[in-house]
């Protein structure tokens, strides 16, 4: 079975390759949550907290989300978090070593329009990349 392309081509299903997370560039254990909870920075925005952390070893930039009970059911958590991994995966950093980040929407996110919460996470992986080239220049001892 095939389908066509936005540009008229035609590509088989099986041709195309996902647009999601590797497990490489999440945060999965509860422990790493925790470890940028209390070690890390944070970032306030007006819709969205982002936390961060530099860790010593590993290369690239580890995401993850919070998305807590109190901001909706199930549906409209997740439905939260797709939101913020396709703004994530349009304007975030795709370069930056050794950050793991967490996201924490406020209650608020959930009616802003999509392209202000792309500016907000752009706006704020801005944030976290000069902090982390101020650390990488000026290493604390």
């Amino acid at each position: 079975m095939s389908s066509v392309a936005p540009n008229g081509s035609p590509r088989p299903f099986a041709a195309r390759k996902p647009l999601g997370f590797p497990r490489a560039v999440r945060l999965l254990r509860h422990a790493d949550f925790e470890r940028v909870y209390r070690l890390g920075k944070r970032h306030f925005a007006a819709h969205i907290t982002m936390f961060y952390l530099l860790r010593g070893e590993g290369q690239g930039m580890r995401l993850g989300f919070t998305v807590g009970r109190a901001l909706g059911g199930a549906v409209e958590r997740n439905w939260m978090k797709r939101r913020l991994r396709e703004a994530v995966r349009l304007h975030g950093p795709g370069n930056m070593a050794g950050v793991d980040v967490v996201i924490n929407p406020k209650k608020s996110a959930f009616g802003m329009d999509f392209s202000d919460l792309r500016n907000e996470v752009a706006r704020a992986f801005q944030v976290i990349q000069k902090f982390a080239e101020q650390q990488a220049n000026h290493p604390v001892p």
